[in-house]
């Protein structure tokens, strides 16, 4: 147990970690979480408002849920105290409850801190729940478990879940900037670090704001000084990972080959190419999510009816990218990715799109054909809308003897279909078709 003075104070000791002297003091330092502590959000304004109520803040490693619970310390006109799962026993607790009854009785209040919330045992989690109820504190968990699994149902009920999310390169990015800027940092000091170390420093983080403040302080410990001047250089960042930088520019030229790569490797069916350029981007950094996007459009436009189950995977490993993140999420790209290069190629999709988007383009937008039009008010029925409709599963064979392309293109074919895969039976089913609309035209 712990009083609010035990949290570091302003006055960071230059002995301190990096992560720890770089601690947001105020909302406007705190970086990320922009949905919930952006200008107008909710959290923010309860806490500008010194008006919290009991709170669980979820959240991956290092994405500020301890930051946020000090940035609530140093406004708030309660007494504050800290709990740690690890050091703090039902005796603990019971004596801060007693105490909190006592301010509550001269109308002062008192917020509790539990940082590892998910590692307070049911009788401890017990402990907080009649305070909790009877408004004698205000409860702020930190967990990096799921509170639905980890926290008491009665005492979870009694508070609101913000979800933290893990930091994104960008955040990092400016993380590690303001780090290599402010005088609590390496401001006192020149420090030079290239765009592409910064940009790589921050993919190695994976989301984790202690994670790259710690490396960060590693590099600059490591780098070798030029006078008065630390150049941080691509082999301090390989050396204090210990790992190779794949450095390229998200939003440049080496993106776009290396998507490419990935792009022709499936299409040429070669699997072993394919995993690789994977590989490539993903510990480079590049966001799952849009390799996912990417895979998932390829399952259309390059395989597309050849194997209609391609497409399926690949939405499914779309879908796993978003839920999981990486690094799990890569042996589900890796699976959409070697389904995708070892499935029977089609581009008939995208020929057909192409084709069809010309004649969009370039014909005049003829009127829909009356038979095909919707006719809900008595006026348009009146028009003729909707007459001469057929409804196809009113005929025996399911087809219906009715025109549904404009004048100008009756006849145009914009499905051809291919000979690999599943295709082959699309195009029997798509001939049979045109050879009974020839027949019943002749009638």
């Amino acid at each position: 147990m712990e009083q609010i003075n035990l949290f570091e104070s302003e006055n960071r000791n230059q002995n301190q970690p990096l992560a720890a002297r770089m601690r947001p003091r105020t909302l406007d330092e705190f970086v990320g979480q922009q949905h919930l502590v952006g200008e107008g959000k909710v959290l923010r304004n309860l806490i500008e408002r010194d008006s919290i109520s009991s709170m669980i803040f979820w959240g991956p490693p290092g994405v500020g849920k301890t930051t946020l619970a000090q940035i609530i310390a140093a406004r708030t006109d309660a007494q504050f105290i800290t709990f740690s799962a690890v050091t703090s026993g039902i005796k603990d607790i019971k004596t801060v409850m007693q105490q909190a009854d006592k301010m509550t009785a001269v109308g002062a209040r008192t917020i509790v801190f539990v940082d590892e919330i998910h590692r307070f045992n049911k009788a401890q989690q017990d402990a907080f729940l009649p305070f909790v109820e009877k408004g004698s504190i205000i409860l702020i968990g930190a967990t990096t478990e799921n509170p639905s699994f980890e926290v008491n149902g009665a005492l979870l009920s009694r508070c609101k879940v913000f979800v933290l999310q893990q930091l994104t390169p960008e955040d990092l990015e400016q993380l590690i900037k303001n780090a290599i800027k402010d005088p609590r940092g390496f401001g006192d000091q020149d420090v030079k670090m290239p765009e592409d170390v910064i940009s790589a420093l921050a993919s190695f983080a994976n989301g984790d704001a202690r994670t790259a403040l710690s490396t960060l302080e590693m590099m600059v410990l490591n780098a070798e000084h030029d006078g008065d001047t630390i150049n941080v250089t691509k082999e301090d960042f390989e050396q204090c990972t210990s790992r190779k930088s794949l450095l390229y520019d998200k939003q440049g030229e080496e993106h776009y080959n290396l998507i490419s790569a990935l792009h022709k490797s499936m299409r040429n069916s070669d699997a072993d190419a394919a995993v690789y350029w994977l590989a490539r981007m993903l510990e480079s950094g590049e966001d799952p999510m849009y390799i996912a996007r990417r895979v998932t459009r390829f399952a259309a436009e390059d395989v597309g009816l050849a194997d209609p189950r391609a497409l399926e995977l690949s939405v499914a490993a779309f879908q796993a990218c978003h839920l999981i993140g990486m690094p799990e999420c890569s042996v589900h790209l890796t699976e959409a990715v070697i389904y995708n290069a070892l499935a029977p190629k089609s581009n008939a999709m995208d020929v057909a799109y192409m084709e069809a988007a010309r004649d969009a383009n370039e014909h005049i937008a003829e009127p829909v054909p009356l038979q095909i039009r919707n006719a809900p008010t008595k006026l348009m029925k009146e028009l003729d809308y909707g007459k001469g409709y057929i409804y196809a599963h009113d005929t025996e064979d399911k087809i219906a003897d009715m025109e549904c392309l404009p004048e100008s293109l009756r006849g145009t074919e914009y499905y051809h279909p291919g000979d690999q895969g599943f295709e082959p039976r699309f195009k029997e089913r798509y001939e049979a078709i045109k050879k009974w609309r020839e027949e019943h035209k002749k009638k």
